[in-house]
């Protein structure tokens, strides 16, 4: 049974930090397109950052960039989203991702997570 389980979300205060982890099972976690979405109330869930099965290559929205960090440890089927100078725009419900395509677009998802919540005082 496949398995993406978020955790490390909170509330912060805005300029603060906070790393979300994806703890994966039940596929083969090295082979797959890891990313993180997320989903402000109201609104369409949206990409913010991508690393490739390797980790090697990272891309991420620009909203994010220079901000957020995305890693992975194939090791420990973990992914990690690091973020940093967050800001109030940042609160959402944030998703890992999983996907056997070179890219990672929501449309090309094969696996999601529930989402852990992060929220961020002004």
């Amino acid at each position: 049974q496949v398995q993406l389980v978020e955790s490390g979300g909170g509330l912060v205060q805005a300029g603060g930090s906070l790393r979300l982890s994806c703890a994966a099972s039940g596929f083969t976690f090295r082979r797959y397109t890891m990313g993180w979405f997320r989903q402000a109330p109201g609104k369409e869930r949206e990409f913010v950052a991508g690393i490739t099965w390797s980790g090697a290559d990272t891309y991420y929205a620009d909203s994010v960039k220079g901000r957020f960090t995305i890693s992975r440890d194939n090791a420990k089927n973990t992914e990690y989203l690091q973020m940093n100078s967050l800001k109030p725009e940042d609160t959402s419900v944030y998703y890992c991702a999983a996907t056997r395509r070179d890219n990672m677009t929501r449309e090309g998802v094969d696996y999601w997570g529930k989402g852990t919540l992060v929220t961020v005082s002004s």
